[in-house]
């Protein structure tokens, strides 16, 4: 671990000012970059503490939404009872992610912005651009099993982590930041990035902007929702493959609105509007949820120990899709996919 500097501040104005002008990082939970910290893969020269800071409530929004404090931990945050009422596609998805023991650490904003596990990343004896920017990328041609299949580029093939973010992508949140220009709100859409040729950012926060919180609409999807996540093994992993999908059906059964969010498929949760407007005013069916799944892998490529994964992302949108229109959401106490 390098040496650095440790501040601690006393609300986000202070944190703001505290960032500017070097190389930081915030610290809150610090599930994720106590062990970047320690690995030599994070080297700031400054990290300042947020966690004293008043950004921990779940509190409604005048539009009927809910907002949802950055430093909520995730435990909180799935089993609040408006949550759990209002936005259980949410709850599944944070129940789904990490230990019980990492989600009663791990916080909202921490969440948004923890980095890939791509095994690269983490070796800093090899290759990577995301750690070193202009260093090449030794997941290209080298393992690749939990690798990007879509929105990947020659410079990187790493895919986001999150679980949560994958359902906050399909809720369609917003992230509320606060900065040296003041604060501002980013569709969640827009939130993270796509590799192109500069895999070192992960998402489109400007240099000393902090995460204050995530707002949720008033649509919560609460009765045809699902989170399927596809794994190496039961008990904890990283997903393979996870789809999170929202549905609002009329009377007569059709769909009137449907989200789709993939993850462990792309550097950012993968959505497609093409695909999900195809929903749009049918009725549930297997040809139609095919036709779906074929819409948002448009374009997925494979490199060679990862090419299962087309196969299984398609399989895991049609299952989601049934599951969801069926309002048999997947159980995250028993994950055993029938």
């Amino acid at each position: 671990m390098n040496r650095f500097e440790y501040a601690r501040a006393a609300d986000a104005g202070e944190a703001v000012r505290l960032a500017s002008g070097s190389a930081m990082r915030f610290l809150a939970g610090g599930t994720n970059l106590v062990d970047l910290l320690k690995e030599n893969v994070e080297r700031p020269t400054k990290v300042i503490d947020i966690r004293r800071l008043p950004l921990a409530g779940i509190t409604a929004t005048d539009d009927g939404g809910l907002r949802l404090g950055a430093l909520a931990t995730n435990a909180d945050t799935a089993w609040h009872p408006e949550v759990e009422a209002r936005y259980p596609l949410l709850s599944s998805a944070i129940l789904a992610g990490a230990s019980p023991q990492l989600r009663n650490a791990a916080t909202n904003g921490g969440n948004l912005n923890q980095r890939t596990r791509c095994y690269y990343f983490y070796d800093t004896a090899a290759a990577c651009n995301k750690r070193e920017p202009g260093s090449g990328c030794s997941a290209i041609g080298g393992v690749t099993r939990i690798h990007a299949i879509l929105g990947s580029s020659e410079a990187c093939i790493a895919t986001h982590p999150s679980d949560m973010c994958v359902a906050l992508a399909a809720l369609e949140a917003t992230v509320r930041v606060q900065g040296p220009s003041g604060e501002r709100s980013i569709a969640f859409a827009d939130y993270h990035r796509l590799p192109g040729d500069d895999p070192s950012r992960d998402n489109q926060l400007a240099d000393g902007e902090l995460v204050t919180a995530i707002d949720l609409p008033a649509e919560g999807y609460a009765t045809h929702y699902t989170y399927l996540k596809l794994r190496d093994r039961l008990s904890y992993a990283f997903a393979l493959v996870s789809v999170a999908v929202g549905l609002r059906l009329d009377e007569a059964g059709r769909i009137v609105t449907g989200r789709v969010a993939l993850g462990g498929v792309a550097h950012k949760p993968w959505r497609e509007p093409r695909a999900e407007a195809l929903l749009e005013g049918q009725a549930p069916s297997q040809a139609l949820f095919l036709q779906v799944a074929d819409s948002l892998l448009l374009g997925a490529v494979g490199r060679g120990g990862n090419d299962f994964k087309i196969e299984l992302a398609r399989k895991a949108i049609v299952r989601a899709l049934r599951q969801a229109a069926a309002g048999t959401p997947q159980s995250q106490t028993d994950k055993r996919v029938a």
